[in-house]
């Protein structure tokens, strides 16, 4: 995280003065558009230095030429810094880029001063044929080259600094939205896992009861019954100590489970698991589908005397992953309803995904005909839920 933090840091430095204005942040930075950037950052103060002289000095040349030349020189200064800039940063290995603010303002006043002169004497060798030698022997312009260097440094420093402020301060926003993720993203595996903690106690405490009240008229169902309640032990651990899953072990889980309760409920339970082979790996957050066949089964087919089926299935639509998790129990409108939102489990549902996800992933809750209930899961194919930044 240090070493992140000082490579943005560094980068702090590189940002282009323009980019204080929020239209030239669009493009990332690269050798061409800096050197554009400068051109376009060179002909606005030639414009500004233009309208000054204009204004300040009893100028005696018309504006067209006093706007040229001073478009001729800016950009010969700023052409002369970014490329000297350039050199000077490979030369001393990014000393200029990595140094203290303090020597770092220096190092530009200097190289600023530099530019200015350097480019005055060539924009005047270029538009007035005047001799370098002779303008550098002459006290004043030296001297006004400096202080116009100077000025230009301070303000180039000033622009920096604001940009630097706002970089630190998107820093600290980006932080924060991180914390605020990934607390959002703790609080909802917390909401998970003190469900299951309410639920796998009565879960425990009913099959175990079942296996006793099986072992004496029937003990190869009781046998078949613990069997399979290991099983989903088993694969219930190893979920709960990953941070991710696959739907192979998630349909392996939920094989188990409901293994289980075939043998309570006997004919009023029926199932199917449809997982593709080419989906069996795909990755998402362990105990995910879980929950979801455990509300089918308590709102859906315990409700109903004939009881009915599950079936749970996964197909790739478009650039997403569709599992649905669909029952033939009670529906919205039946003695035993269920609330049209998904009621507090399908809500903890949708927080965990979001939490996952952001917002590449959905839930969706349908109505069967002519009975039951789908539960629609729109999980993003590419991404892995401990991958994408979560965005509250």
């Amino acid at each position: 995280m240090k070493a992140e933090m000082t490579q943005q840091d560094r980068s702090l430095v590189r940002e282009h003065p323009l980019e204080l204005i929020p239209f030239f942040r669009r493009w990332q930075p690269s050798l061409v558009r800096d050197w554009l950037y400068t051109v376009i950052w060179s002909t606005l103060l030639g414009v500004v230095l233009t309208a000054f002289v204009r204004l300040l000095t009893n100028d005696d040349a018309t504006l067209y030429e006093r706007l040229w030349s001073m478009l001729l020189m800016s950009n010969l200064v700023g052409a002369i810094f970014h490329g000297v800039a350039l050199m000077a940063n490979r030369l001393l290995d990014g000393w200029p880029r990595r140094a203290p603010r303090v020597p770092r303002v220096l190092f530009n006043m200097a190289l600023m001063a530099f530019s200015v002169l350097l480019g005055v004497l060539i924009g005047n060798m270029i538009w007035n044929g005047s001799n370098p030698l002779h303008l550098l022997g002459n006290r004043a312009v030296v001297l006004q080259c400096l202080v116009i260097g100077a000025f230009v440094a301070l303000l180039m420093y000033m622009v920096r600094s604001a940009a630097e402020r706002r970089s630190a301060r998107a820093m600290e926003a980006v932080r924060q939205q991180e914390f605020v993720a990934a607390s959002a993203r703790m609080l909802a595996e917390a909401r998970l896992r003190a469900l299951q903690a309410q639920i796998e106690p009565h879960f425990l405490y009913n099959t175990l009861a079942n296996v006793v009240s099986l072992i004496g008229p029937r003990p190869a169902q009781a046998q078949h019954m613990l069997e399979r309640f290991i099983d989903y032990l088993r694969a219930s651990l190893a979920a709960s100590r990953s941070d991710e899953a696959t739907l192979a072990s998630e349909a392996a889980l939920i094989a188990a489970y409901l293994d289980v309760l075939v043998v309570r409920m006997g004919d009023r339970l029926r199932y199917r698991i449809d997982v593709p082979d080419e989906l069996r790996q795909f990755r998402i957050a362990p105990m995910l589908l879980q929950p979801v066949v455990e509300n089918a089964i308590a709102h859906g087919l315990e409700p109903k005397v004939e009881g009915g089926e599950i079936v749970v299935s996964a197909r790739v639509e478009g650039e997403q992953v569709s599992i649905r998790i669909s029952d033939t129990g009670a529906g919205l409108n039946e003695s035993a309803p269920r609330k049209p939102g998904g009621g507090v489990g399908l809500s903890n549902l949708r927080e965990r995904l979001g939490s996952l996800y952001g917002g590449a992933a959905k839930v969706e809750l349908l109505e069967n005909q002519p009975c039951g209930m789908t539960v629609r899961l729109l999980l993003p194919l590419n991404v892995s839920p401990t991958s994408i930044p979560s965005v509250p």
